[in-house]
């Protein structure tokens, strides 16, 4: 993995995109915006290959590396996805990540979470948060409050690598199954 010296913060939810755009006049923060048409791993690459350059404290982005897995990860156990989804959206993530091409955020900040279905909010604080506690932060309201929440950010345990994060998560139930 690649270090780099600005903190990576990926927002995730429906407000994400919003959020981002309004912080982007924070002296501190650098805000990447990748094409929201492009797909999700292209996104994440774009996001990423900005927060490897950019030398600002913090990055914020709403290009979610794990989106095409949690995508699939959802529609698997909500009973919507096809045979075979979500193994190919890991292999994919995984291909991305060993070409040193995508990295896991610092931090996810997820927004909004209660309004999400309880799979999805189950990827999250669920599968992701047991990972990392201090890397999954739940956070209600806007722009102000995300800044807010960034300035108080703690250090904690990090990520495990992306293959052994993803190996079994085929075999994670949600809690409400």
């Amino acid at each position: 993995m690649q270090r780099i010296s600005t903190t990576v913060i990926g927002l995730v939810g429906e407000r994400a995109r919003a959020c981002a755009e309004a912080l982007d006049r924070a002296a501190n923060i650098r805000v990447e915006l990748p094409d929201p048409a492009a797909p999700p791993l292209d996104r994440a690459v774009a996001a990423w290959q900005v927060a490897a350059g950019t030398k600002t404290p913090y990055l914020v982005h709403d290009a979610d590396p794990l989106a095409l897995v949690t995508d699939a990860w959802v529609r698997r156990y909500d009973e919507r996805g096809p045979a075979g989804e979500l193994e190919v959206a890991v292999r994919d993530t995984l291909s991305r990540w060993r070409a040193r091409s995508i990295e896991l955020p610092d931090y996810y900040l997820v927004l909004d979470a209660e309004s999400w279905s309880s799979t999805r909010r189950h990827w999250y604080l669920g599968l992701l948060h047991r990972a990392a506690p201090s890397r999954v932060v739940p956070l209600e309201g806007g722009a102000d409050q995300v800044q807010a929440r960034i300035a108080t950010l703690a250090s904690g345990r990090w990520w495990p690598d992306l293959d052994r994060l993803l190996a079994d998560v085929d075999r994670v139930v949600p809690d409400r199954l």
